[in-house]
C-alpha cells in the first residue's frame, strides 16, 4: 500500500477547529441577534468587547450566567467593553428564554432581569466555528462554554474554556478587564491574584546599570531582587467600575 493510500482523508473545512490565538486580529463577522444585525469589529471600534458562547437556550447554568452578566452589565460598560452572547439556537428561541428569564426566574437575589446585550443566532455555527467554539469530541451540535476578550483594536487578548457543569466566574472576567487596562495604561503587569489597589510589577530591567540601581534601592520602585520590583498604584489612579470604587 503506498504512502498515499495509507493518509488520512482530507479534513473538511467544517470539522476544523481552529481557535484564534492571544495577540492576533479576532475573526470578523455579521449576525442576526436579539438586539438586531451586528458587524464585528466595525459596531465596536474603540471599545473592549467579550463574546461568549454557551451550550443553549432554556438550560438551567447558562441561565445564571445570563442574570448575572446582565446584572453586571452596567459595570463592563464602566470598562467600556461590550457584551456578545452566542448560542446555535435561533432567534425566535433566543427572544423566548430571555422573556423567560426576566418573567419568571428569581436567583440570587436576581429577578425581572432584562438581557439588553445582543445574543446570537448561529444555527449554521458560522461564528461559533470562526472562534474554535465547537469542539466536536465535546459535542459536536453546541457551543462549549468560551470567553474571548478582544482589545479597542480587535485584537484577542484573553481566552477562557469552561466545562459544560461548570458556570462561569464573572467578578474574574471582570477582574481580568481591570488588569489588562492598567497594564496597557501604566505599563505594568499584575501579579497572581492581583486586585486593584494591590502593587503591580514593573517591567524588567533593560540593562546592567538599571539593575545595579534597582538593587541598590535606587528609584521608586521597591525591589525583591534586581528582576522582580513592584509599586503602587493607587485605586484612585485606576480606571475601575462604579463596584469596585
Amino acid at each position: 500500500m503506498t504512502t498515499a493510500q495509507n493518509a488520512p482523508a482530507e479534513t473538511s473545512a467544517a470539522e476544523v477547529v481552529r481557535i484564534p490565538l492571544i495577540g492576533e486580529t479576532a475573526p470578523a463577522f455579521e449576525a442576526v441577534t436579539t438586539q438586531g444585525p451586528i458587524r464585528f469589529p466595525d459596531d465596536y471600534q474603540g471599545k473592549w468587547a467579550i463574546l461568549f458562547s454557551h451550550p443553549a437556550d432554556f438550560t438551567p447554568v447558562c441561565t445564571t450566567e445570563f442574570m448575572t452578566f446582565a446584572t453586571l452589565m452596567p459595570q463592563f460598560e464602566a470598562l467600556n467593553c461590550k457584551l456578545i452572547g452566542l448560542s446555535i439556537d435561533s432567534n425566535f428561541s433566543h427572544i423566548a428564554w430571555l422573556r423567560t428569564i426576566k418573567e419568571k426566574i428569581k436567583y440570587k437575589g436576581m429577578e425581572n432581569v432584562e438581557v439588553t446585550f445582543p445574543v446570537i443566532a448561529d444555527l449554521k455555527m458560522d461564528v461559533a466555528r470562526k472562534y474554535g467554539m465547537v469542539h466536536a469530541s465535546a459535542d459536536d451540535s453546541h457551543a462549549v462554554r468560551a470567553v474571548f476578550i478582544m482589545d479597542p483594536e480587535a485584537k484577542v487578548r484573553a481566552v477562557l474554556y469552561y466545562p459544560s457543569s461548570m458556570g462561569r466566574n464573572f467578578q474574574e472576567i471582570l477582574r481580568m478587564i481591570v488588569a489588562m487596562q492598567t497594564a496597557d495604561k501604566h505599563k505594568v503587569a499584575t501579579p497572581a491574584d492581583w486586585q486593584p489597589g494591590d502593587d503591580v510589577i514593573v517591567p524588567p530591567p533593560g540593562s546592567c546599570g538599571v539593575a545595579q540601581e534597582r538593587v541598590e534601592g535606587k528609584g521608586d520602585a521597591k525591589c525583591l531582587d534586581w528582576f522582580m520590583c513592584l509599586r503602587e498604584i493607587p485605586k484612585g489612579k485606576l480606571d475601575l467600575p462604579p463596584m469596585w470604587k
